[in-house]
């Protein structure tokens, strides 16, 4: 049985995540508790190396005696974790080499504004469609979930709309303004995104928010969703607009990529990738891709040639898009970030070089 020495003890590793506006918080055996600030993992140098009967009980702190069955019977868990109604974590605790560890990734109880964001004002646009499908992609940890939150709470203050929103874990939590919003959770409230979505059609939702887009049937569930009047917002762990088209098409057998295609370029309406830089001055910020899907690149997916869509975005400033090397040479330029940093998350260094005439 755990004592409240370690839930204090849990809670005080929260409250130190949240004042150091930290982004995880990690424990595992035979390390110090650890926190992520601004990307790079920093140790607790006061606290002490965990033994794994701390571990386990940090974990069981942590856990309902619902969760720890599961856990235990599935060998990891996502969940989520609110701190005294202020901080709320997006949790996974696992298995490592026998023992237990757990990574807690901190949600910050404000949904922020794309202004606050430094996200480009384009991005506002994909909030006033009434039907279509919206993708925020990039690497894990890089604030998709948090870009996708700002574009929802937009519509949550300016639309009499119905939201449901299928997350595993819910992540950020909405306060209801002008819209209807049900928040469902991936194992207490659905039993998977694909169910979860074959049924939301029937709850008069007019927008979606897919937390993560997993598997060929919530992918495909989604196009039905956008083509049948929905406007539909979600995830996918890629690196750009071009190969988040690779993907989806590519996720399908050889003989369903056709009508994929179709569904896509009528559907489509933008894709931003972005990734979060080390500031010169602390922090990070934001650069990013914005893709918005004009005739060339909706008859780009038709026609198999989604390798030109780099070329559309670069030749397409005037209409709102960005390439990633414009918006990190625009933060160089700004004296926001490092060149060193830019050309790091560069897919491109030569040509961002050459932006920047160096």
């Amino acid at each position: 049985m755990i004592t409240k020495d370690y839930k204090a003890r849990l809670e005080e590793y929260m409250q130190l995540a949240a004042m150091q506006n930290a982004s995880d918080l990690h424990f595992g055996v035979g390390k110090r508790p650890s926190l992520r600030i601004d990307g790079n993992l920093v140790p607790l140098s006061k606290e002490p190396i965990l033994t794994p009967e701390e571990t386990e009980a940090l974990i069981d702190a942590l856990l309902t005696p619902e969760q720890k069955q599961v856990f235990l019977q599935r060998r990891e868990l996502d969940f989520g974790y609110s701190f005294q109604e202020k901080v709320r974590f997006r949790c996974n605790v696992y298995f490592q080499r026998g023992f237990m560890a757990g990574a807690l990734r901190l949600i910050p109880s404000k949904i922020r504004t794309i202004e606050e964001l430094n996200l480009p004002s384009i991005v506002h646009e994909f909030t006033k469609f009434s039907q279509g499908f919206f993708l925020c992609v990039g690497p894990a940890g890089h604030g998709k979930s948090t870009t996708l939150a700002a574009l929802l709470d937009e519509i949550n203050h300016k639309r009499y709309d119905h939201l449901i929103t299928i997350e595993d874990p819910i992540e950020y939590v909405f306060a209801q303004d002008r819209a209807l919003i049900d928040q469902r959770e991936v194992g207490s409230d659905t039993l998977s995104f694909h169910r979860a979505l074959r049924s939301v059609i029937r709850q008069d939702p007019d927008v979606i928010m897919i937390g993560e887009m997993r598997d060929p049937e919530t992918i495909a569930t989604a196009l039905t969703a956008a083509e049948t009047g929905h406007l539909v917002f979600s995830t996918l762990h890629t690196n750009n607009a071009a190969q988040t088209m690779d993907r989806i098409i590519d996720s399908f057998p050889a003989s369903q990529q056709g009508q994929v295609r179709s569904q896509l370029a009528s559907t489509l309406l933008g894709v931003v990738s972005q990734r979060l830089i080390p500031r010169i001055e602390g922090g990070r910020i934001p650069a990013t891709e914005v893709m918005i899907a004009n005739a060339a690149v909706r008859n780009l997916i038709r026609e198999d040639k989604v390798y030109q869509i780099d070329l559309v975005i670069d030749t397409s400033l005037e209409e709102g898009m960005i390439s990633l090397n414009r918006s990190l040479a625009d933060l160089v330029k700004r004296r926001e970030i490092s060149l060193e940093n830019a050309e790091i998350y560069s897919m491109n260094p030569s040509e961002l070089r050459m932006l920047l005439g160096a």
